[in-house]
């Protein structure tokens, strides 16, 4: 099953995360969330990404990931990072249209885009890491804090809380509140709004705006994957990794 399908609107490319209700983000997931972004990287002039009605993504697959030992691990956080930042760095412009919950890794992959639509429902958003006894990856903080104010990032990262999509646009988390039927569709005309300007002079602002979010991840890239990697495996924490995978 193909965990990314891809479909174009003229030359508007769409994403959805498509892997079971929960759209958990797996080791195939993330192959072929890159795989995707390689196709239609120089064939669309916008993206969007999106997922399912229930759940955007619930985030790191941990039934999947937990039995994995230190090496595999490395290698899926490090092709995530990859695709992740494959998504921000993207220079076309970029909406997230969320539908559903977007758990942790759900929310860095939101955080990639350029704009986030969200349906005015009871979906969630955060980034909960802190409380599984792992730190937020370095790569979701700094764009975080691009998106939203310093005080209210700090926040989200060291409560570990989740917020609704309603307190997410209240924060600037989330751009703009739609009707769960018609988060897509403005999605899309937001997209095509974009698409419209220059696609050069586009390209270059988006560059200078993640130019220092790039910079600063690259440099501590490696140090920040073993802290993250030697949390992970500490045994206090595995034990609350398998308890929060038994809600998978």
């Amino acid at each position: 099953m193909e965990t990314v399908l891809l479909k174009y609107q003229e030359d508007i490319a769409i994403l959805r995360l498509n892997n079971g209700a929960t759209n958990a983000i797996s080791p195939q997931l993330v192959n072929d969330l890159g795989a995707a972004l390689s196709e239609c990287r120089n064939a669309c002039r916008g993206l969007i990404l999106t997922g399912g009605p229930k759940f955007f993504s619930i985030g790191f697959d941990l039934p999947t990931l937990l039995p994995l030992d230190r090496n595999a691990i490395a290698d899926f956080y490090q092709r995530f990072n990859q695709a992740a930042l494959d998504l921000f760095t993207l220079s076309v412009p970029t909406v997230c249209a969320i539908s559903g919950h977007a758990i942790a890794g759900g929310t860095i992959l939101a955080l990639t885009c350029d704009y986030r639509f969200a349906a005015l429902a009871k979906n969630l958003l955060g980034l909960n890491e802190i409380r599984l006894g792992v730190p937020a990856p370095h790569l979701a903080d700094l764009m975080l804090r691009l998106v939203v104010a310093e005080r209210a990032a700090t926040e989200i990262v060291y409560r570990g809380e989740f917020v609704t999509a309603a307190d997410a646009g209240q924060i600037g988390l989330v751009d703009e509140i739609c009707t769960p039927d018609t988060v897509e569709e403005r999605a899309l005309e937001k997209v095509i709004e974009l698409a419209a300007l220059p696609a050069s002079a586009f390209a270059q602002i988006k560059d200078s705006r993640v130019a220092p979010v790039v910079s600063e991840f690259k440099a501590k890239h490696a140090a920040k994957t073993n802290a993250f990697l030697n949390c992970w495996f500490t045994p206090a924490v595995r034990d609350l990794l398998a308890g929060a995978a038994k809600k998978f």
